[in-house]
């Protein structure tokens, strides 16, 4: 029974909780609506009402997914997904617009979206497209991560390779998984901290070196990826096969 509750508590919120999503829309109501739907499917959401608000936020918060429209004030969708893929920012954009015109959406997507629905949104719908997202964008559905013959479990917090098994704590996993999900993007130790331990955690941004540390003893032999140090920044993971 303990183990149990402790893996029912991981799944609702650990695994899912992982995913953070980013809501973009000048209409307030509209806003409230997508975070009521995306909350109720356990992820975490950030709102904002136009592209120069969440390009400000996404300076300050790590997100996974946006949920964008198209026509807003300051810096409409098609100008902020152009932004993002002119810097290589890859994240899966889902582009939700009234606006149905093949044109339209021919220019969404030649912008740069993943993906475009018409409103109104079937919320079903939407949350199936973006589980796709995720999928198509190797944060996978089915919690692993393959990097030539190690394997990254996440439903059973271990690290594999062959007939070796390495267990894992909760947090320790929980690290390498979202680091390793990210290959050679830097993390900062309170970008870190605020996506595994909480941002209302006490624990001070030390322990992730801690944590750090003792994920690089463990994997010290192992050859298909490694944790480097970005000196005044934080940490990224490289694969090496």
């Amino acid at each position: 029974m303990a183990t149990y509750r402790f893996l029912r508590y991981f799944v609702l919120n650990g695994a899912a909780k992982m995913f953070k999503i980013l809501v973009v829309d000048d209409d307030k109501n509209t806003r409230k609506y997508f975070k009521a739907v995306l909350e109720a499917d356990n992820y975490t959401v950030y709102t904002c009402s136009n592209g120069a608000e969440a390009l400000e936020l996404m300076d300050r918060e790590y997100v996974d997914l946006i949920v964008l429209d198209v026509m807003m004030p300051e810096m409409d969708g098609y100008e902020l997904t152009r932004s993002l893929r002119e810097v290589q920012n890859d994240i899966p954009i889902l582009m939700v617009s009234a606006m149905q015109m093949p044109d339209n959406i021919h220019k969404g997507f030649i912008s740069g979206a993943d993906d475009y629905i018409v409103k109104p949104v079937d919320e079903t719908e939407m949350l199936l497209r973006i589980k796709a997202m995720l999928r198509r964008a190797k944060i996978a559905s089915e919690r692993k991560i393959v990097i030539g013959d190690a394997v990254l479990d996440y439903d059973s917090l271990s690290v594999y390779r062959n007939e070796e098994v390495v267990e894992l704590p909760q947090k320790e996993f929980l690290l390498l998984y979202k680091l390793l999900s990210y290959p050679g993007k830097i993390f900062t130790r309170i970008q870190l901290m605020d996506e595994i331990w909480g941002a209302e955690s006490d624990t001070g941004w030390e322990t992730v070196t801690v944590h750090i540390g003792r994920l690089r003893k463990k994997f010290e032999n192992w050859d298909e990826f490694e944790i480097e140090s970005v000196r005044g920044l934080g940490y990224k993971a490289v694969k090496k096969v």
